[in-house]
């Protein structure tokens, strides 16, 4: 993957933000945690496959298994 391809503008970084911290609130799970930083390249993933608001990328969260 190219790096711009990994790029992210300053709007983009706000909506995976958001959307990781308020996931990660409801399930009471420390951002700088293995589980928490796992989830970040899980919504990154997701971003980058078309789930670009925070709203989009909660419910595609809540639609993987974690278990």
């Amino acid at each position: 993957m190219t790096v711009a391809a990994l790029s992210l503008h300053a709007d983009d970084v706000d909506v995976l933000a958001g959307a990781l911290y308020t996931w990660c609130a409801e399930r009471n799970i420390k951002l700088l945690s293995q589980q928490g930083l796992s989830i970040a390249n899980i919504a990154i993933d997701l971003y980058h496959a078309g789930h670009q608001t925070q709203d989009q990328l909660l419910v595609a969260l809540h639609d993987c298994d974690f278990h």
